[in-house]
């Protein structure tokens, strides 16, 4: 972890827990275990101090459950005190898999039923939480962020709703407009992206990735994605190039107007390899069609890079794609809900933020700056010299 001296000599702001929602046990477990790891390692001149007891732990999990009743209605309980804790509460709106019985039938969790629970644990903390900060990797309702019309804003509404529940920081992932945080501007509103992340799975994954101007592109799939595009390509060293969606206004399909075709702005792809960076798959069709495209336009390799991979139409489509060489990895991330089969696909490589998020929440249980965990341009680089190197090296 970077800039370790400057946790050595930092004061934590309160003892730390973590609330792990059932929708995010399994990233919230591997954090902890980095956690357990970092506070053991780290000389902190403070961890031996009677007033920080508990600096220390062999798990920083609190006891917690949201049980719900044969109706379908539910509870927070805590099994542990939570006085003076400085709580980071971990949720994931997008698990589908949990369900829970309403009136003997089964129902699977949507995100509004996540977003009931997270506010339920806030209601059982009755204010005696030093303070509550929470973790939310997709952003609850972060595609509904801006009014067009007679419309909802779902969002905004949200962030200030637990505001106002006592919330004093979010931190979220990738968000589709991070300028929704002004809904909330007295709150601590934090985005971070996962372009090392990204960099490290797939040269991981790629034996033969030659990272230049003659051998890669960076391509943004539609405007939404081109600042996150030009930042990786940037960094990399190489160019971009971007598709705009061509849509049918005049018609609404599913909530939407219906993507007419994909238009192609950049250099010729002879014989390069590709990299398709975004922040989501949903059900994934533009995506594929996009892969579609660049193969025809004679791309040497398709790597599909988004940090949420939603897959809300299933893999057969993916399957499907990946078998007539439309594209050949993609790359998603762990901070949502993924179905268990897609660690069986060939094409499928995890970009693991565990130990990332873990520097996150140790960083601000220190009320260290943030800018600590944002290096990510030096951090990319090295991995990349050690690659062209090919000689294996240690990135904190």
């Amino acid at each position: 972890m970077p800039n370790l001296h400057e946790l050595e000599n930092a004061i934590p702001v309160a003892p730390l827990k973590i609330v792990a929602l059932p929708s995010a046990a399994k990233l919230a477990n591997s954090v902890d275990k980095y956690l357990v790891g970092f506070r053991k390692s780290v000389n902190n001149k403070f961890k031996n101090d009677p007033a920080f007891l508990g600096y220390i732990e062999d798990s920083y999990l609190a006891d917690f459950e949201v049980p719900r009743f044969g109706s379908g209605e539910g509870k927070g309980v805590f099994h542990e005190s939570i006085r003076g804790k400085d709580l980071f509460i971990i949720t994931d709106i997008t698990n589908h898999s949990l369900t829970y019985s309403v009136n003997g039938y089964t129902n699977h969790m949507s995100p509004d039923d996540h977003y009931q629970d997270l506010k339920r644990v806030i209601a059982a903390c009755n204010g005696k939480a030093h303070r509550i900060n929470v973790i939310m990797p997709f952003l609850y309702e972060g595609r509904q962020h801006k009014r067009s019309g007679r419309e909802s804003l779902d969002c905004a509404f949200a962030l200030e709703e637990l505001s106002s529940m006592g919330v004093s920081n979010f931190i979220t992932f990738d968000a589709h407009d991070p300028r929704v945080q002004n809904a909330t501007p007295l709150k601590g509103f934090d985005n971070f992206t996962p372009p090392y992340q990204f960099i490290k799975a797939l040269l991981s994954s790629e034996e033969d990735l030659i990272v230049d101007k003659d051998h890669l592109v960076v391509i943004s799939p539609d405007e939404g994605a081109l600042d996150r595009s030009i930042y990786f390509a940037t960094v990399l060293g190489v160019d971009t190039g971007m598709f705009y969606k061509r849509r049918d206004y005049s018609t609404i399909v599913n909530g939407k107007n219906p993507i007419v075709a994909h238009e192609f702005l950049g250099d010729r792809l002879d014989g390069k390899d590709v990299i398709i960076i975004d922040d989501m798959i949903s059900s994934g069709e533009s995506m594929l069609d996009t892969a579609k495209q660049l193969k025809a336009m004679n791309a040497r390799r398709v790597f599909i890079c988004c940090t949420f991979g939603l897959f809300t139409n299933g893999l057969k489509a993916f399957d499907a794609a990946y078998e007539q060489g439309h594209f050949d990895k993609v790359v998603t991330t762990n901070l949502n809900y993924l179905p268990p089969e897609i660690y069986q696909r060939p094409y499928f490589v995890e970009a693991d933020m565990s130990k990332f998020t873990a520097s996150i929440i140790d960083f601000m249980n220190h009320d260290v700056s943030l800018a600590n965990t944002l290096a990510t341009t030096e951090k990319m680089h090295a991995i990349l010299d050690a690659y062209n190197q090919r000689r294996p090296v240690e990135i904190p």
